[in-house]
């Protein structure tokens, strides 16, 4: 047997120390261990304090505060438009415009906040009433010089802030409907303000709207605004800055719906527009009211083509409206023209079109017979049919097919197409259509020649 050479205390010896040892290096790892993990490592963070900020707490809405600030500042003006421009351009760098923008036009229209209806707030403490409603517009005097100043007033400010536009609409439109918790000397001023400023850009033709609404034109005072303020508006700008601003607004066929409704009619309209030297507004008015009784007769009409009605009675329509509207036989028969072809949708192959339109106009001959009863008419159609053609391609082949199929139909006279041809024919694509026409002119003047021989 192998020998170490040791005895056998010895032996044991070396096994006991070893013992030792083994359990000494399993404590240490174990104390080890349990010293890492009770260690927290920090984890890089940024360099720098950081410090918690308190929310700031929402202020308080206090219009009445803001007004007697604004009320203040005007009051030292001391009546002087110069300086109530400047501090009103100096305070909004101070006062919440945007917040408190109807309580600003308020003060600046009505001399103060405005309550529901129109009248004003009275609890402005220590401040002289009087003299802040002369400041105002409804305060100021009745004098163009006198209003432009306050408008000028009312442009800077807006031009400075510019996102007081949209709040200075809703003004407007706010005080529209509170007309009647005006007096009359206040409604006549703000109309002539709201009509410099929409002449000049200011402002939106919307605000205009509550004049439609039925409380302000029963009580007549719809029709009264509108007269003060298209006075004002013309006297900056001509008729057709109006015209423009209506229809931006959609109202350009409305104005007679500003009369109460028993006084509803043109004449009326007529008269007090006259007599207020209105006479742009009437002769717009003419033509609107025109424009819209034609689109009503050409509603009617279409009607009656796609129900398929008697053309006598087509005719006897046309001839009504006519006689009630004074509409010219020139004017009447390219508006039917127009419908008539409105009426149908057209194929869109130019070698099928023709039979189709052909076919289409030849059960309408004798409406346009009967509004073709003098050569001022004759003349109008064709010229109408040469523009149609024109601007409808697939029908540019059709315009001597459609030209004889009136001339056979006594719809068209011979002394017409000759005259269309010779001089009063359009510029537009003339000479495809004179090209067109040239074997059918010569047809009527060899036939001309030979009825004169014969004669």
């Amino acid at each position: 047997m192998f020998s170490t050479g040791l005895g056998s205390e010895s032996r044991g010896e070396v096994l006991l120390k070893f013992l030792e040892i083994c359990s000494f290096l399993v404590s240490y790892q174990e104390s080890h261990k349990i010293i890492c993990m009770s260690q927290k490592i920090e984890k890089p963070t940024l360099t720098g304090h950081r410090t918690k900020h308190r929310k700031r707490e929402k202020e308080k809405h206090d219009p009445s505060g803001f007004r007697d600030a604004i009320l203040q500042g005007l009051n030292e003006a001391n009546n002087d438009i110069e300086k109530v421009s400047k501090f009103l351009d100096s305070a909004g760098s101070k006062l919440d415009y945007r917040r408190y923008a109807e309580s600003l036009f308020d003060i600046l229209f009505a001399g103060g906040i405005l309550a529901p209806g129109g009248s004003v707030v009275q609890d402005a403490a220590g401040i002289d009433k009087i003299s802040l409603y002369a400041m105002s517009i409804f305060g100021t005097k009745d004098e163009t010089t006198s209003l432009r100043a306050q408008y000028e007033i009312l442009f800077k400010l807006i031009r400075r802030y510019k996102y007081l536009e949209k709040s200075f609409e809703d003004e407007l439109k706010k005080l529209i409907m509170f007309l009647k918790g005006f007096s009359e000397e206040e409604r006549l001023k703000l109309a002539k303000v709201v009509g410099i400023c929409l002449a000049n850009g200011l402002g939106s033709p919307n605000c205009l709207l509550p004049l439609f609404e039925d409380h302000l034109v029963k009580e007549g005072l719809s029709i009264e605004f509108a007269k003060c303020m298209f006075k004002a508006w013309l006297q900056e700008k001509d008729i057709q800055n109006v015209s423009t601003a209506l229809k931006k607004a959609g109202i350009e066929g409305k104005l007679l719906e500003l009369l109460p409704i028993n006084k509803r009619t043109q004449e009326n309209f007529e008269n007090l527009f006259l007599a207020a030297g209105l006479d742009p507004i009437v002769e717009y008015q003419r033509v609107k009211a025109s424009a819209e009784r034609k689109k009503g007769i050409q509603t009617k009409l279409e009607d009656m083509i796609h129900g398929e009605e008697p053309v006598k009675e087509m005719i006897s329509l046309v001839k009504d409206h006519m006689t009630k509207t004074n509409m010219q036989e020139h004017e009447m028969v390219v508006m039917v023209w127009n419908t008539l072809m409105n009426a149908v949708e057209w194929n869109k192959k130019e070698e099928l079109v023709a039979d189709q339109s052909l076919k289409h106009l030849k059960q309408y001959t004798a409406l346009l017979a009967a509004l073709t009863e003098n050569g001022r008419s004759e003349l109008a159609l064709m010229t109408k049919i040469q523009e149609y053609c024109y601007d409808n391609m697939n029908f540019l082949k059709v315009f001597r097919k459609i030209v004889v199929l009136f001339y056979k139909a006594d719809v068209l006279g011979e002394d017409s197409v000759l005259k269309w041809y010779q001089e009063a024919h359009l510029s537009k694509g003339k000479r495809v259509f004179l090209d067109q026409m040239k074997s059918f002119v010569q047809w009527l003047q060899n036939a001309e020649e030979e009825s004169e021989d014969e004669n």
